[in-house]
């Protein structure tokens, strides 16, 4: 039968990422490794793979491992030792693709869960049920499956479990089905290893009457001069526009799949598990996304009527994407779920640092990104929802006691932070807090583009949400992006007043010397100072409670 509570399904790459999605409130993980999953990048060793299950195992958590691949005749004779390593393993469920290989396990390994993966591009209740009577235990929907089409498959198939995709990147074919990225790279898509060329920027091209290339230039004294158009075989006469600037052209380029907008629906119709995409992603993406996630399923749980996806779409968009969209969960696409502008991923934070284990009186933290005197650190907690903000003027080197005023990243530098620079909380309570394994971010500067770009991004959002189309308010936003674009500006700024040691985001950070000595932050401190440890001031407050001290 259906679950009662629908459970978070994490991607997992490694095992760092396994044991942060776990610790950030994932209810199980998928992993695999290379040789037998679609993820050719794996980063998974069968000792790791033992270690990972057993450490799901042992909070109360469940590990499926991926058997996705479409086997060739050569993949066949590794299949006697791998379902002898599975079966060692114990996992709660494997993920399969093909059918042979399913007869195999069903017929070699009874005891296993098999789950049916996306790859079998299931969009259907009567397929579901084929899976069902074949003795599948559970189904990953196709991507493609819109939310009318995935309640009529939970009315009509209520004995076995469905899982749909509701967050990650999304691909231009059906469900991965691709040939692109092996024409282009060699690399198959269909075997774990995408070149993701799809996202690659085109570039037009002339062939001289001497055989050799030019690339041609579009700028602004030429623009008007061509136009470049696309016309498909069968229909002779429609002319598709096709544009293209000093960065190339993208034309394939998908948002990223976020249902979070939408999470509630699917948690009312009692879909059993909710698959985020993302192996190949950073541990940073595992535990962030985890996180808010985790808040927004158990929110809707304790309060249905009253939820609310605003808080936890903030959280998301402290990752990096390229834009977040419904994408099939009305129907067919449109051209909202494309991106044909900008097609980067941004967030406006940035994976900071990790916590790697505490002394008697500090945190250290291994630095992953730049780090400058006066960065506002974010710490969140696998265990607690109240991030703390701390602003240091320079930086301990855990190994030699050396304060520096810059720490870069990919210098595998570890720095120690004395409980005591949490000025405004308590020591116990930062070491129970912040664990090993807990994140801490920093907020990232952007460029003009960049920041064009987010402000289209969530117009088109809200566009797709609501229903309601504003084609006047797009045009205005997108011409706005595409001015930035040809600007080509490259100087960056924050989001919140502050550059290095000087401005301050006005919110109550601990360590802080400016909020806690100008006298223009005097009601603000005072503010502050009446709540509860560690609760400080949102945005908007910081914004009203600047001002001048009477």
């Amino acid at each position: 039968m259906t679950q009662h509570r629908s459970e978070l399904l994490m991607p997992a790459g490694n095992l760092r990422k396994l044991k942060m999605a776990i610790l950030y409130g994932a209810d199980a993980v998928y992993l695999g490794t290379p040789d037998m999953s679609l993820r050719t990048k794996s980063q998974f060793s069968l000792e790791d793979v033992i270690e990972g299950v057993r450490f799901c195992h042992a909070h109360g958590k469940r590990a499926y491992l991926t058997l996705n691949l479409f086997s060739h005749n050569k993949d066949v004779p590794k299949l006697k030792e791998y379902i002898e390593t599975v079966r060692a393993v114990k996992p709660d469920g494997l993920i399969i693709a093909d059918p042979g290989v399913f007869q195999y396990v069903k017929t070699h390994a009874p005891e296993l869960p098999l789950h049916i993966s996306t790859q079998s591009n299931v969009s259907s209740w009567l397929s579901v049920n084929f899976w069902h009577d074949l003795g599948a235990e559970l189904v990953v929907m196709a991507r493609e499956v819109s939310f009318p089409e995935l309640t009529e498959i939970r009315e009509k198939c209520p004995d076995i479990k469905i899982e749909a995709f509701v967050h990650g990147a999304m691909c231009m074919t059906y469900s991965g089905r691709c040939l692109l990225s092996n024409f282009m790279a060699e690399r198959g898509a269909n075997q774990g290893n995408c070149a993701n060329s799809c996202r690659w920027n085109y570039k037009f091209r002339m062939r001289m009457k001497d055989g050799t290339h030019q690339e041609l230039h579009i700028t602004d004294d030429n623009y008007d001069m061509f136009e470049f158009l696309l016309e498909e075989g069968c229909r002779p006469g429609e002319l598709l526009p096709i544009e293209e600037d000093e960065r190339g052209s993208y034309i394939l380029n998908s948002k990223d799949l976020c249902i979070m907008p939408k999470l509630d629906e699917y948690l009312r119709i009692g879909v059993d598990s909710l698959k985020v995409e993302g192996r190949g992603k950073s541990e940073y993406y595992c535990a962030v996304v985890a996180r808010a996630y985790r808040m927004a399923i158990d929110d809707y749980y304790e309060d249905p009527e009253n939820w609310s996806p605003d808080a936890y779409m903030q959280e998301l968009e402290s990752v990096g994407n390229r834009g977040y969209t419904l994408a099939f969960h009305n129907g067919r696409l449109d051209n909202h779920a494309h991106n044909y502008e900008h097609t980067a991923a941004i967030a406006q934070w940035e994976y900071a640092g990790v916590v790697t284990g505490t002394t008697d009186d500090a945190l250290l933290v291994d630095v992953k990104n730049k780090l400058e005197a006066g960065e506002v650190l974010e710490f969140i907690s696998p265990v607690t929802r109240t991030p703390v903000l701390l602003r240091l003027y320079d930086f301990e080197v855990a190994e030699t006691g050396e304060k520096r005023a810059v720490i870069h990243g990919g210098t595998r530098t570890t720095i120690r932070i004395p409980f005591s620079l949490f000025d405004h909380e308590d020591p116990a309570d930062i070491r129970t807090r912040f664990p090993e394994f807990s994140v801490m971010r920093k907020e990232r500067a952007l460029t003009e583009d960049q920041w064009a770009r987010i402000k289209l991004d969530k117009l088109v959002q809200g566009i797709e949400i609501s229903g309601k189309d504003n084609p006047k308010a797009y045009a205005k936003r997108r011409d706005a992006l595409v001015e930035a674009i040809g600007d080509g500006a490259e100087t960056r700024r924050f989001k919140t007043n502050r550059v290095g040691v000087d401005g301050c985001c006005g919110k109550g950070c601990n360590g802080c010397m400016m909020f806690w000595e100008d006298p223009i932050y005097a009601k603000a401190r005072v503010i502050v100072q009446q709540r509860k440890q560690g609760e400080m001031l949102t945005r908007a407050e910081a914004s009203e409670f600047k001002l001048p001290a009477q």
